[in-house]
């Protein structure tokens, strides 16, 4: 999902989306722990991804407090 699709999304939504992408991390990380990943590059982009919605969610919250 690319940042200007996250800026369209409410914030239930991108809740929403941050409780799954952090569900599907831990799941990734538990299996990489238990045998190696395929492909260890799908953990980065998840915790990139997870950021990116953190990002827009605290954006939001800085905006409203200010205002």
């Amino acid at each position: 999902m690319k940042q200007k699709d996250i800026a369209q999304l409410s914030v239930a939504e991108l809740r929403e989306h941050l409780a799954q992408e952090q569900g599907q991390l831990a799941k990734m990380k538990l299996n990489h722990m238990v045998s190696p990943a395929e492909n260890p590059m799908k953990i980065r982009a998840s915790r990139r991804h997870i950021a990116r919605l953190l990002t827009e969610i605290n954006k939001r919250n800085a905006n409203t407090a200010t205002n």
